[in-house]
């Protein structure tokens, strides 16, 4: 039965992958092309709505089961924030050497590191509440301000690339890639020959995106309880792996390219929008219609987040040291530490 639980799993990370890439990230893309978005503006909204579909999806799910099972949320948001800044920032790095302009950087570590602070804090007491959650929101929001007026307080040249590049460097002719997305097109439109199909498809991919997100986390769940070991321990690790490997698999590519910049830049904004939205969404949105709070098994999660916190400051004194470059030996040592964070993971529940 476990293995049962464990491929259900594995395929909800392949479809969701599929959705994600071949139709979701395309329909935002054709959005912003409509709205006139600049590279920044776009990359702070939609391109991280795209990169963090299915972790925003999971932590709805599980945040509105009425179990107690919110803190699958938070693990799944929290662990993947680790992975982002760990094995993509260290993958990437670890094929060419990546060089950032500083001004985004200092931006978006800024608000990272805000994010993470907001997190613990929350968290201290076990529950969020409603002005926790709305709190949540307005710093994104303050984050959008700040992506919108930041090469005017602190001018850099930004390169001309589409954001989206990112997430589509690599269309997989895999007979299985094939077969996958021949499945989902019979649900989900295509606008990728046909734009102007692009709100039909962006609906359809929510959709679909929301339903495989529910199975895979309630796969985790039962596995969770036949492994007896708590929920958040398979969101930390499985889970939280699971829904970043597509930006991992595109990271890799277009540092293959030379562009580790995006890649490093992607991973951290996610992180953000994971944190605040991901997070913070889900709950401002229950809680305004049941009251009360969100309960949270914070004994899980808080050393997570403690290591969340000690990265961010590791890689920005790295990359401040370096004069805002990072090469192969700092990204094989930022993937030894996730891979030593998952094993105390796996040696906690012994």
């Amino acid at each position: 039965m476990l293995l049962l639980w464990l491929a259900i799993i594995l395929a909800c990370f392949y479809l969701l992958a599929v959705v994600t890439d071949e139709f979701f990230v395309i329909s935002l893309d054709e959005i912003t092309k409509k709205l006139k978005l600049s590279p920044d503006m776009a990359g702070a909204t939609f391109m991280a709505i795209g990169s963090s579909a299915p972790e925003l999806f999971t932590s709805f799910i599980a945040v509105f089961r009425t179990d107690g099972m919110a803190d699958v949320g938070a693990g799944t948001i929290v662990g993947s924030a680790i992975f982002n800044i760990l094995v993509i920032i260290g993958a990437s790095a670890s094929f060419r050497k990546a060089h950032l302009n500083w001004q985004p950087v200092v931006r978006d570590m800024l608000f990272y590191a805000v994010s993470i602070l907001l997190l613990l804090l929350s968290f201290a007491d076990g529950q969020i509440i409603w002005r926790e959650a709305l709190l949540f929101v307005g710093v994104y929001i303050g984050y959008l301000v700040a992506v919108f007026n930041w090469r005017t307080w602190l001018p850099y040249k930004e390169k001309n690339v589409d954001v989206f590049e990112l997430l589509e460097a690599e269309e997989s002719k895999h007979p299985i890639a094939i077969w996958a997305k021949k499945l989902l097109g019979i649900v989900i439109p295509e606008c990728k020959e046909k734009p102007e199909r692009f709100m039909f498809t962006f609906g359809a991919s929510v959709l679909v995106i929301a339903a495989l997100s529910f199975v895979m986390v309630e796969s985790a769940i039962e596995m969770a309880h036949l492994l007896h070991i708590p929920p958040a321990i398979v969101a930390l690790t499985i889970l939280a792996a699971g829904t970043s490997i597509p930006d991992l698999l595109a990271s890799i590519a277009v540092a293959k390219q030379g562009r580790g910049d995006m890649a490093v830049s992607n991973a951290v904004g996610s992180n953000v929008f994971d944190i605040l939205i991901g997070l913070g969404l889900p709950w401002l949105i229950i809680l305004t219609f049941q009251g009360g709070a969100v309960q949270v098994a914070t004994e899980n999660l808080l050393s997570s987040i403690f290591l969340l916190f000690a990265t961010i400051i590791g890689i920005f004194f790295l990359l401040f040291v370096r004069r805002w470059s990072i090469g192969k030996r700092a990204g094989w040592l930022l993937i030894l530490v996730y891979l030593m964070y998952v094993g105390w993971n796996i040696f906690q529940v012994i």
